[in-house]
């Protein structure tokens, strides 16, 4: 059975954040539960291994679980939190002389390389606008409200009559952004805070109650909750939905 395991859980800046001693960034410095790299899963299963994003603790996550190469990343959006890592897989794939397999939606890519205009030296660019096959799995992407900050894309894998999406940049989606979110056995979704007070429109990611609300509509088996800010404390018992549960750093969940 494949499995999904979650190498970062945490917002943009992660956790702790170096300029904050509140509680859970004092408690990420001590016993580290609550230590959250920044957004990444890799899907390990017998037809393959991939990773969905490629942060700036790509390496350390990578070192954690003594992770040598990745061979292929699917990328949901262009923000440094979802890209920093590419240059240092790039120039692994040099130092090894293997090209790696980088496949994002065009208007990612194009930005991608932009930004790092040589990484094609070293990868191979594969689009993700209509839907490929990765470790076995179907996969199609669809672009979703990530509110004050642009757009992302959202991601759903089908294998073996297993259906799951990984979401883990967006907010307030309209009802075709929802289309796919129905009929799931788990759905990842990314929430910053518990209750977020700033100015709606200033936002970017749903916060736990309003992802509450979603869960109401778009009925998973399972839901887990990932992108976490220092806003979340693992020990805290937040009134969640029965169906949810908050990643952690090494988490795995079987897909099937």
């Amino acid at each position: 059975m494949d499995s999904l395991v979650f190498l970062g859980t945490g917002d943009a800046m992660g956790v702790p954040r170096v300029y904050c001693d509140c509680d859970v960034c004092t408690e990420a410095r001590t016993t580290g539960n609550n230590r959250r790299f920044r957004s990444l899963v890799m899907i390990q299963g017998q037809d393959g291994d991939f990773l969905i994003d490629c942060g700036p603790d790509w390496r350390s996550q990578m070192e954690r679980i003594g992770k040598r190469f990745a061979d292929k990343i699917l990328v949901t959006h262009a923000h440094f939190d979802h890209i920093g890592g590419l240059p240092e897989w790039a120039d692994a794939c040099r130092w090894l002389r293997r090209k790696g397999q980088l496949y994002a939606p065009q208007e990612v890519i194009e930005t991608i390389l932009k930004q790092f205009p040589w990484l094609d030296r070293h990868l191979d660019i594969n689009t993700v606008d209509d839907s490929i096959t990765l470790g076995g799995w179907k996969i199609t992407s669809w672009k979703v409200c990530h509110g004050y900050n642009g757009f992302s894309y959202a991601y759903r894998l089908e294998k073996n009559g297993f259906r799951w999406v990984y979401c883990s940049d967006s907010i307030g989606l309209n009802e075709e952004e929802k289309k796919p979110l129905h009929d799931l056995d788990l759905l990842v979704l990314g929430t910053s805070f518990y209750h977020e007070t700033a100015a709606y429109r200033t936002r970017s990611v749903y916060d736990m109650q309003e992802a509450a609300q979603l869960l109401s509509e778009v009925r998973p088996v399972k839901a887990i909750y990932t992108h976490m800010s220092h806003d979340i404390d693992v020990h805290a018992d937040y009134p969640l939905p029965a169906n949810v549960e908050l990643a952690m750093t090494g988490m795995r969940v079987n897909l099937g």
